[in-house]
């Protein structure tokens, strides 16, 4: 839909370049505003996608993180000696007091450990949804711009030839390495869920490839 809006905003330009004597309705310079009113609206809906896409793929790391992760973290944790012997002292005691006086203990050590490591595979796309929210704003405030400069046109009938250079290199905004990262995040996340590899491994290869992803559109 942008690519869309900002070819009709380039092909207004060109037309208003090389149609300097033309004659302009009097509801034009109206009709230009809307326009402008219309592209904010969908700057917003756009990074209302953008979220909840992003939100998308974080509850998928989540249910990783849960369904997957933790219960094969927390088998290792308590497989640990010096845990599994008083463990297995707790259940045998059969006393709730006792039992729940170790997980009180231990409980916190675990969440903390799954916090963190959540953070490792959740912040990559906080990154990459800011910085595509960024390259977003950027994008239609230019696409607003060259709009702003059309409706300043239509109202006074003057010539843009001065600034019509600058208002088409405007227009050709490059927007494949955002549409690259997308595709990147999908396979990732893809690979996280529905790969045949190990726990371990799916981990390690998703913060590799979402922080691969993210590094390549930051900084630009």
């Amino acid at each position: 839909m942008k690519s869309r809006m900002k070819t009709i905003l380039g092909m207004a330009i060109i037309a208003l370049a090389i149609s300097g004597c033309a004659v302009i309705p009097q509801e034009a310079p109206e009709l230009s505003a809307e326009l402008g009113k219309r592209i904010a609206a969908i700057e917003e809906s756009h990074i209302a996608l953008l979220r909840k896409y992003i939100d998308e793929k974080q509850n998928k790391v989540d249910d990783f993180i849960k369904n997957e992760w933790t219960p094969g973290f927390a088998e290792a944790y308590f497989r640990q000696p010096n845990i599994s012997g008083v463990w297995d002292q707790v259940v045998a005691s059969g006393d709730k007091a006792d039992r729940l006086k170790l997980l009180t203990l231990v409980g916190p050590k675990l969440q903390e450990r799954i916090n963190l490591e959540r953070i490792k595979l959740i912040k990559p796309l906080d990154d990459i949804e800011k910085e595509i929210e960024r390259k977003l704003r950027d994008e239609y405030r230019q696409a607003k711009a060259i709009n702003n400069s059309i409706t300043s046109y239509l109202a006074s009938v003057s010539k843009v030839s001065d600034n019509r250079d600058r208002l088409l290199e405007m227009v050709g905004v490059d927007d494949k390495k955002i549409r690259k990262v997308i595709t990147d995040a999908d396979k990732a996340v893809e690979n996280l869920m529905e790969s045949n590899e190990s726990i371990e491994a799916r981990f390690r290869a998703f913060k590799e490839s979402i922080e691969t992803a993210r590094d390549s559109i930051i900084g630009e």
